[in-house]
């Protein structure tokens, strides 16, 4: 008996040690001495800082070392973090496709470096660099789950230079430690990073992540100990006024117009983990153009945030709900109203405050007020929305979340409906994050209260994920009130409970050109909870997929849908067509395929193409993006789009496409021209924005920006405007 105790311990203890990642860590030394930052590492004091250590295969595979290694050392003194790196390579013929700021890292060479400067495996701040010394900087947070939490919109003030030569490059960073958050006194940060090397078609990490878990994941971090504590962040007062000129002609209305707009934004530090974010009249015409997308359903399709005033923390307001399903926060919506004829139209911000970050070592407060205009032309009235939100930090990376909401009408205007004078939402969410992030969920209940309607009201939700090696498998459920609203929120669908499920077998095989392969199942259905729960439609999905371990992807996959229509509907968008009719049933299946080459290559493509039934009808779809770069001045990008919808008489048919041609000039590390067309029959609309942008100073740009829209089915100009706009960030 004794002996059997004996085996079962020593069987515990070898998989308990199995399970464990080793734990990796460095000293960053402490330093007076003088780093000149011209990416040649020939300071004597390099040699006396600590390398990080070696780095980790992520692909092709995830258990050896890397076979390209790189060599990373910080330091830092009272005022600056920094890093120098040696970074070999096969040799120096490196995939560069622009060189504009903030790139993202995939089918190009590069690395990055992530600091978890809270050590909390929630929120983090990555910094990247080229071998040509392109910077970007990022912020992750929600545990770096998925790349909804990856905010490239985020800027900050940094430098750092490179230098090539035969197969390697070497680079330094000086980030000031003021562009940072952490707590005073602090002596340990979580450290991360990961490398592209399009040239070996290798990817590697410094510290071990397994191959089924992405490599943004705040989970698989080392530490980097302080020789010397941190002091006091003493960020500086940031001040970002901006002058805009702005002329433009409504052609609907013959109307032309050329203002001149001052405002500008204000970045407070209020101790070492929380920012205070001022915003006075502020403008978004520099902001970067929505892509615009095929919609054959009935719902609205939510787009990214891209201004910068609601960028930082953005995730401690956004994340509460679902981004899916039920989402309470959606920061686009502030900035636009709905006005007198129900068209969405730009409604101004005339200023707002936003306070968010660390108030200690695991609770985070955000505080947000925004004001708008009244509009009285388009019968718009002036709103106050507040958020308050908490996050209180519980076991390893999990976190529970409270939140109030408040959209308030302002003005006794004799256009305000009684029922839009005000939307309040009450919420707490729970967010799971195992240590290892095997296990991942979230718990929701949300409340929202209108006037003459404070009963139900419920938006409720939870999913659980498991991801290991092998396995993949989720489940998530939605229930979601007909009478809940969030104005401020992005909610597709009320009155319904949601089920969506998926379960997926990946293989790896030990040797070929696969690196992996696996099937997917996948079933999403919706029930009418005001209809005694009938099924308003599903979703049954099975998907074959190809991973090559030169980045080529493909695969193919199967739809079986059922839709019925409450009301009528007409899929094409066709003005004036006899819908389809509503209080029935349909039922189709889809057939696709997608493949998706290497995007490193000059000439790369990605596409998918489908074909099957819809509704009473058939429709062939096909799409994809090719991209020409000449590096690195130019990039050329086309994405286009076609659907066929052929329906029976007497309801429309439709061959609807969508054409984007992208042009990118990068004429030099602070000067970009980008270029966008968007041909949509759909919407009846080309669109063209060219924007040229000169960063003549850190984090300050003289924009140009383009827009012309013209109306394709009678071709007819529609809306045109050009700005001048000039951004100055001043610290004080």
């Amino acid at each position: 008996m004794t002996k059997l105790k004996s085996i079962v311990a020593l069987l515990l203890t070898g998989a308990s040690l199995y399970a464990q990642t080793p734990e990796k860590s460095f000293t960053v030394k402490y330093t007076n001495e003088k780093i000149q930052l011209d990416g040649i590492l020939d300071e004597p004091v390099w040699t006396f800082a600590q390398s990080a250590g070696e780095f980790q295969q992520y692909f092709p595979s995830d258990d050896v070392p890397a076979q390209y290694q790189t060599d990373i050392r910080m330091l830092t003194d009272d005022t600056t973090l920094y890093i120098g790196m040696t970074v070999h390579t096969p040799g120096s013929n490196y995939v560069i496709p622009s060189l504009e700021r903030d790139f993202r890292a995939g089918g190009n060479d590069n690395i990055s470096l992530v600091f978890d400067t809270f050590n909390d495996g929630t929120n983090a701040f990555l910094f990247g660099i080229n071998p040509y010394g392109v910077r970007r900087e990022v912020l992750i947070s929600g545990g770096g789950q998925d790349l909804s939490g990856f905010t490239t919109s985020w800027d900050v003030k940094w430098k750092a230079e490179t230098k090539i030569y035969d197969n390697y490059y070497t680079a330094e960073m000086a980030i000031p430690l003021t562009s940072l958050k952490f707590a005073e006194g602090e002596t340990k940060w979580r450290f991360q990073s990961y490398r592209f090397d399009m040239q070996s078609n290798e990817r590697s990490n410094w510290y071990v992540i397994p191959q089924n878990q992405s490599v943004i994941n705040l989970a698989f971090m080392g530490d980097m100990y302080f020789e010397k504590p941190l002091g006091k962040s003493r960020t500086p007062l940031a001040l970002i006024p901006y002058v805009n000129l702005l002329s433009d002609k409504d052609f609907n209305s013959d109307v032309s117009n050329t203002t001149l707009k001052v405002g500008g934004d204000a970045k407070i530090a209020i101790g070492n983990g929380m920012n205070l974010d001022v915003t006075v009249n502020p403008d978004f015409s520099n902001v970067e153009v929505d892509a615009i997308i095929t919609n054959l359903t009935r719902f609205e399709v939510s787009l990214p945030e891209r201004r910068q005033f609601f960028i930082d923390n953005n995730d401690l307001f956004g994340d509460f709900g679902s981004r899916r399903h039920s989402n309470a926060f959606f920061s686009r919506r502030i900035g636009i109203a709905t006005d007198r004829l129900g068209n969405s139209v730009q409604n101004d911000i005339l200023g707002g405050v936003r306070l968010s970050g660390k108030l200690n070592k695991n609770l985070r407060l955000g505080l947000l007020n925004i004001q708008t205009a009244r509009n009285e032309e388009q019968e718009v009235a002036s709103n106050n929305n507040m958020m308050l939100a908490l996050q209180q930090k519980v076991f390893a990376r999990s976190n529970i979340g409270m939140f109030f909401l408040n959209r308030q009408a302002f003005g006794d205007e004799p256009f305000l409906s009684p029922d839009d004078a005000y939307n309040r939402v009450l919420g707490v969410d729970y967010n799971l994050a195992s240590a290892d992030n095997v296990w991942s969920g979230k718990y929701y209940l949300h409340k929202s209260f209108q006037p003459g309607d404070n009963e139900g009201n419920i938006s409720a939700g939870a999913l659980l994920s498991y991801n290991s090696r092998y396995w993949n498998s989720f489940v998530d459920l939605a229930y979601i009130d007909a009478d809940f609203r969030s104005d401020l929120g992005f909610i597709p669908r009320t009155d319904i409970i949601k089920a969506v499920s998926g379960l997926e077998r990946l293989y790896w095989p030990k040797t070929g050109t696969i690196n992996n392969h696996g099937l997917e199942l996948f079933a999403i259905s919706n029930w009418r909870t005001s209809l005694d729960y009938q099924l308003a439609d599903y979703d049954l999905q099975a998907n074959y997929n190809f991973v090559l371990k030169n980045f080529t992807e493909f695969g193919a996959g199967y739809t079986s849908s059922y839709i019925y229509l409450f009301e009528p509907f007409d899929p094409t968008g066709t003005k004036g067509a006899v819908e389809l009719p509503g209080n029935q049933e349909y039922r189709f299946g889809t057939f696709t395929v997608g493949y998706q080459s290497n995007e490193a290559n000059v000439f790369a493509f990605q596409g998918e193409s489908s074909l099957g039934n819809f509704f009473n009808g058939e429709r062939f779809s096909i799409g994809g993006e090719a991209t020409l770069r000449i590096q690195p001045k130019v990039r050329i990008g086309l994405n286009v789009n076609y659907d066929k919808i052929t329906l029976p008489n007497p309801y429309p048919s439709a061959d609807l496409w969508l054409v984007s041609p992208r042009f990118g000039f990068t004429f030099s590390k602070s000067v970009f021209w980008t270029t966008l067309f968007q041909y949509s029959n759909q919407r009846d609309n080309l669109g063209i924005n060219s924007r040229l942008q000169w960063r003549f100073a850190p984090l300050s740009d003289l924009f140009i920006v383009y827009n012309d829209n013209y109306s394709v089915n009678i071709i007819e100009p529609k809306y045109r405007s050009i700005n001048l706009k000039l951004t100055y960030w001043l610290n004080i």
